[in-house]
């Protein structure tokens, strides 16, 4: 009993940072048309830019709380930086053109920037361990969480829903999702669609650049994070459908618990777990489990 609910929590926690990650992902394709291999890069300049400005908060007196918002501060720093950069400066050069093409280019901006990570932080690993020690401990049954952990839960929460609302609740978000359905359209009848696409763009990289700051003190910061995290982001996807983001909060649970299951019972197969589940998932549902084959819609 004890076992089966370790592997939940456990899985719905790693399922919560990767959530955050595969909705920016989902969100960029969704209405710019675009998998972005470099979204794997902005969560790991995300969390450098976590590990960087969060220890200035005890640095400078601040109560340990304040270390959370430097955290906040810092995932949005990098997407006001790099969004336009890689949305204004490159990607709407190529829009319009071949898909494989414009995946190269993302491909290409993603292996500048961990060449560009390895010249600003250097290759050691780097550690944040304070902000995970804000939050205590919390006790489920005989078992003990670490009270940040349970946190991310509810931060990936937050961000699922607020993406939603903004999406189908608010004027804006009708516009995007009218621009999603059809662009053309959409500019026919006034729509900004480069802001459109650049807006969407933000949000879709502050959260890579979110879930890499607040799974910072989780892990150690150093080259190839970005190199995982794309590739389980593109699990999340698959299995649950591009585009659709109720699809990835069910991929993100699924690869979340498949992962801790296999740590407890078969430690062996951890590596290939989640691609074996990817890989059935395509045979019977090549469009994901949330999404039909001729939908266009978040």
């Amino acid at each position: 009993m004890y076992d089966v609910l370790t592997i939940l929590v456990d899985g719905v926690v790693y399922a919560s940072w990767l959530f955050i990650v595969a909705l920016g992902l989902t969100l960029i394709f969704g209405v710019l048309r675009i998998l972005n291999i470099a979204h794997g890069s902005m969560y790991a300049i995300g969390a450098y830019a976590a590990v960087t400005l969060a220890p200035l908060a005890p640095a400078l007196g601040l109560p340990p709380v304040f270390s959370l918002l430097a955290m906040l501060i810092a995932a949005l720093a990098v997407a006001i930086v790099l969004a336009p950069l890689m949305e204004r400066g490159l990607l709407r050069l190529f829009y319009g053109r071949d898909e494989v093409l414009i995946l190269l280019i993302t491909y290409a901006v993603f292996l500048i920037l961990e060449d560009v990570s390895k010249l600003i932080w250097g290759v050691n690993p780097y550690y944040l361990f304070e902000p995970r020690n804000l939050f205590g401990t919390v006790e489920i049954g005989d078992l003990f969480y670490v009270g940040y952990d349970l946190m991310l839960i509810a931060l990936a929460a937050v961000c699922g829903l607020a993406v939603w609302l903004g999406l189908n609740k608010t004027k804006v978000g009708k516009i995007v999702l009218a621009v999603i359905h059809n662009p053309d359209v959409s500019a026919c009848m006034g729509v900004n669609i480069a802001r459109i696409y650049l807006l969407a763009f933000f949000v879709g990289v502050f959260l890579a650049a979110l879930a890499g700051a607040f799974t910072a003190p989780l892990i150690s910061v150093q080259p190839g994070i970005s190199v995982s995290v794309i590739i389980l982001s593109f699990a999340v996807v698959i299995i649950g459908g591009l585009g659709s983001i109720p699809g990835a909060a069910i991929g993100a649970v699924v690869v979340g618990i498949v992962r801790a299951a296999a740590v407890y019972e078969l430690p062996e197969a951890e590596i290939f777990i989640v691609y074996l589940v990817m890989a059935i998932v395509l045979v019977f549902r090549p469009e994901g489990l949330f999404q039909r084959t001729q939908a266009r819609k978040i």
